[in-house]
């Protein structure tokens, strides 16, 4: 895939960052897009060996005018939407901010597209908070049902996409992500925050973690194999928006105690559960249906949630120690 061009609209986070990383192994050339290029974002790609390897730019996602001149400029053959606010817990305190920046960037993209490059392939990231509660496992025929400010959002983006889609003829699809993790997810995720912990306590702190809902399940896999398939996804002969999960639904509980399995620990009194940490309106089960994702384009998630587990606490073990 020499030559290949790729635009990935929200570079610097998990999945921009691992995206970019798998687009470079490919031969890629990769523009990346970022709404600061001050140290936060600039570290983190540095820190990934990448700054050097991509052309980064500064971009206010939600300005149409923006967003198609740097298309108009650029005209690469694939962009991947994953701008936007992605904090769950954040979209109830800042509902505002967070549509916004996930409808209106989405829109602003679409736009730009039809515009400027109705050839490119668009890959946007959708999530699963679009289904809720899932009493059985959703598949791409489950009715959406968000119950996070950030989860409607979401969904307005996936309905955007499908509208220029039969509308426009255009590329375009939406990856229903499951959680998918790695050691690039900020504190504030509570499978980062758990790890890091179970990581401290390794090297001999104390003290207790503080947690919401342990009841609540969830579809955990590994980040770097998910946006695999957001590449695979772009290679397809027609556009499909597909479930991405593990196809494997855990607890909590169940996270927090493989975590300290991993490192050969128990619970016991550690965790402490804090009732300002429950959400307004909580989904208690999301489990996903990836069938689809492996009978069209031979994707299927390798990692479970133990492994997922394992590789978080090894990984910020293993920082800690070299500080």
């Amino acid at each position: 895939m020499k030559n290949r061009s790729a635009l990935i609209v929200g570079i610097s986070g998990q999945d921009g960052i691992l995206l970019a990383q798998h687009l470079l192994g490919l031969g890629y050339k990769v523009v990346g897009t970022s709404r600061r290029l001050d140290q936060g974002p600039t570290a983190r790609l540095a820190a990934a060996g990448m700054l050097d390897r991509i052309q980064l730019v500064t971009l206010d996602p939600c300005s149409l005018a923006s967003v198609a001149d740097l298309v108009r400029a650029t005209r690469p053959q694939e962009i991947y939407n994953l701008a936007g606010q992605s904090s769950v817990a954040s979209s109830f305190q800042y509902p505002c901010e967070t549509v916004e920046s996930v409808t209106r960037g989405t829109l602003a993209l679409l736009e730009a597209v039809r515009m400027w490059a109705p050839e490119a392939r668009l890959f946007n990231a959708g999530s699963s908070e679009c289904f809720g509660n899932t009493v059985a496992p959703a598949n791409e025929q489950t009715p959406l049902a968000p119950r996070s400010p950030y989860g409607a959002a979401k969904a307005a983006s996936m309905h955007l996409i499908n509208v220029y889609r039969a509308s426009y003829g255009l590329f375009a699809c939406s990856g229903i992500t499951f959680n998918h993790e790695s050691p690039l997810r900020p504190p504030q995720f509570v499978t980062s925050k758990v790890a890091r912990f179970v990581a401290g306590v390794v090297q001999g702190d104390g003290g207790q973690l503080k947690v919401g809902n342990l009841s609540v399940r969830r579809d955990w896999g590994w980040a770097p194999e998910y946006v695999e398939a957001f590449h695979l996804m772009l290679q397809a002969s027609e556009p499909r928006d597909l479930v991405l999960a593990t196809g494997q639904s855990s607890s909590l509980a169940d996270f927090i105690a493989a975590c300290f399995a991993s490192a050969g620990l128990q619970m016991r009194d550690r965790i402490e559960v804090d009732s300002s940490l429950f959400r307004p309106s909580e989904i208690q089960v999301s489990a996903g249906d990836p069938t689809a994702a492996r009978e069209t384009i031979g994707w299927r998630a390798k990692s479970m949630m133990r492994d997922v587990a394992s590789y978080l606490v090894r990984t910020y073990s293993a920082d800690r120690q070299r500080k």
